[in-house]
């Protein structure tokens, strides 16, 4: 998941009359909290309303409390209830966000991990959104090819996770569009790891960079068992959405997943909270890394 602050542009105006409520948009919040972690705060109706307002043609309904009220109803199948929760927890995101994260990728701990000689890698993409952030981690171990010293793409196992079954089938598909892939790719990477469809205006990821990475469902309040150990966690800018009871607990369970001397990476002003003494920060101008103190920890 990763922040936008184009929601009011983007979405279709909802008419007079058909806005949420005060008293449905506190019923929602609390609802939204429960079942994702979300914390909408007080007077965010305008964010509520701009991303809920396509949902009402789709299922022909007249305004957002009665779609909220559809929402929330505890049935089987509930599709209103998940483009509902799909349409709050999506956001924008675009290649190589903020650029650090790849740099220090590439240059500190790709190399070192190679050093190493451990296999496989393994590296967390958490709350991927539509597959951004993993395929340009994957993009990244590719370019690492080309030097002495790097670790092998076909023993690099990428996880992207996510919460929207909706971004998660445009995740496994790799198809982008112009739009999407104007946001933050060089012309050099999409030629080199982009192919033409025969659609002029989308682009198919490169079979070598979407065979590294496997998605899977995934809500961050839920339980990480089946996860397994990585070597790098990427968790950015997601946990701005939580209260700080709830980062807590992601964070923790984070670092549960993490081999000792680990990377966790998170968004520029996220910080580690309830977890600070397990790590070590790194800093990689103008970011910083978060590196697992190589011990062990009782929860």
């Amino acid at each position: 998941m990763t922040s936008s602050s184009s929601d009011a542009g983007n979405a279709p105006a909802v008419a007079a009359g058909q806005e949420v409520t005060d008293v449905q948009y506190r019923r929602f919040a609390a609802f939204i909290e429960e079942k994702c972690g979300i914390v909408l705060g007080v007077g965010k109706q305008y964010l509520v309303n701009s991303r809920l307002s396509s949902l009402l043609s789709k299922f022909g309904i007249s305004n957002v409390d009665e779609l909220i009220n559809k929402a929330m109803e505890n049935t089987p199948n509930n599709k209103i209830q998940e483009a509902v929760i799909d349409a709050m927890t999506t956001n924008e995101t675009l290649w190589f966000r903020d650029t650090y994260p790849y740099t220090a990728l590439e240059q500190f701990i790709l190399p070192e991990l190679a050093k190493k000689g451990k296999y496989p890698v393994r590296i967390w993409s958490a709350a991927c959104s539509s597959g951004q952030e993993p395929y340009s981690i994957g993009i990244v171990v590719q370019e690492q090819m080309a030097k002495m010293l790097h670790i092998d793409p076909k023993q690099t196992q990428i996880i992207g996770t996510d919460l929207s079954p909706e971004m998660l089938a445009t995740c496994k598909l790799g198809q982008y569009d112009v739009h999407a892939l104007s946001r933050g790719l060089s012309a050099e990477r999409k030629s080199k790891f982009f192919k033409p469809t025969r659609n002029p205006n989308i682009m198919q990821i490169d079979p070598r960079v979407k065979s590294m990475v496997e998605f899977r469902p995934m809500n961050l309040l839920g339980s990480y068992a089946l996860m397994g150990k990585f070597d790098v966690i990427f968790c950015r800018n997601v946990l701005i959405y939580f209260s700080n009871d709830v980062k807590a607990e992601i964070l923790r369970k984070l670092t549960m997943c993490l081999n000792p001397g680990g990377y966790l990476i998170l968004g520029s002003t996220e910080t580690l909270v309830g977890v600070a003494d397990k790590y070590e920060m790194v800093r990689h101008s103008p970011g910083i890394l978060y590196r697992l103190k190589p011990q062990k920890f009782v929860f």
